[in-house]
């Protein structure tokens, strides 16, 4: 998620474990610190832009990792706030903050790597768009109101009625995103589309309009729905992967192999205009994705580029946005492309 979720999360988890044990100012900048940390490694560079990707959300992300350097970094929070005689709640408030990041962002669609050091698994549930106010404002909510009562019993009362609203919002994710689910795969079999893989995530900073990407061999489809359509049929359109017309010595390049398994499958190739370009399809809609990345050049022969270079596009918003906002209301209109 987006880092204001994460450090309202990471406040309002610290304020509902401190509880009246420490000034809820101390426990919401505990807090706040603790959700913001994992993503610090967006600060690595390691060398290449699909490998700065794929590790993102690796090893800082991991519960394991995460437990083991909450002890640490307790000690210190509790030392500077003068509080060390309740360390141990000091450690579960900023555990607890540490390691509901990772499980948030495991809701989106990118993928983290919650296993570690056992698994490189990307865990993506894709139930929630990576910004989403409806899941961030209550939890800002509940935590200014504790803050502006300096930890009322009300304004603690309203920071936990602040979480269960925002934890409700995520279950509700996954209730609408099963749904649509079963109707894509029934529009699909309806337009003779046996696929392969589903994706349904939705579309961006709402949980109304709905993405669903379907792959079939050297085919995928992309169609939308919104839970205020009248038709339950989605209509999908078709697009060409690339992976066919691809050699083996393109689908052997170690930036598309990194992103295949990234995508889980969700990827398509262009090998045209002597360049190769590998784009994951989960993250945009077409044209437009967030991460395409050029891995290679066609001279004479096939010659991998070292780093990739990153080329990918944005819609344009002056027409992307209408367009968002009047599909989630129900009107039956084509993508803009």
């Amino acid at each position: 998620m987006d880092s204001v979720s994460q450090i309202a999360l990471g406040a309002a988890v610290a304020i509902a474990t401190m509880g009246r044990r420490t000034a809820v100012w101390k426990a919401a900048l505990g807090g706040a610190v603790a959700g913001t940390l994992p993503d610090l490694d967006v600060l690595i560079d390691h060398g290449d832009p699909i490998a700065n990707m794929v590790l993102h959300r690796a090893e800082s992300h991991a519960p394991f990792w995460l437990t083991v350097f909450s002890l640490p970094f307790s000690a210190v929070i509790a030392r500077l706030f003068g509080e060390w005689s309740i360390w141990r709640r000091w450690w579960l408030a900023l555990w607890l903050a540490l390691v509901t990041h990772p499980l948030l962002d495991a809701m989106t669609i990118y993928g983290t790597q919650l296993a570690l050091p056992f698994s490189d698994h990307p865990f993506g549930v894709g139930s929630v768009f990576i910004i989403d106010p409806l899941y961030t404002l209550p939890l800002i909510a509940g935590t200014g109101w504790a803050l502006a009562t300096n930890g009322a019993t009300y304004g603690l009362r309203a920071n936990a009625i602040g979480l269960a609203i925002a934890t409700a919002y995520l279950a509700w994710g996954v209730g609408v995103q099963k749904h649509v689910e079963r109707l894509a795969y029934a529009s699909l079999a309806s337009q003779g589309v046996a696929a392969q893989r589903v994706l349904v995530t939705p579309s961006p900073f709402n949980s109304l309009l709905w993405v669903v990407v379907a792959v079939k061999d050297d085919q995928y489809y992309e169609g939308f729905f919104s839970l205020l359509d009248k038709e339950s049929l989605i209509a999908f359109e078709r697009f060409d992967r690339g992976t066919s017309a691809s050699g083996s010595d393109v689908t052997e390049l170690k930036g598309v192999s990194r992103i295949a398994a990234f995508s889980k499958g969700f990827y398509k190739l262009q090998d045209s205009g002597g360049q190769v370009t590998v784009t994951d399809l989960r993250m945009g809609q077409a044209p437009n994705y967030s991460f395409s990345f050029v891995v290679a050049e066609r001279q004479n022969t096939l010659v991998p580029l070292t780093p990739s270079r990153q080329v990918g596009t944005r819609p344009d918003l002056d027409r992307a946005m209408p367009w968002l906002w009047r599909r989630a209301l129900g009107q039956a209109l084509p993508p803009p492309r």
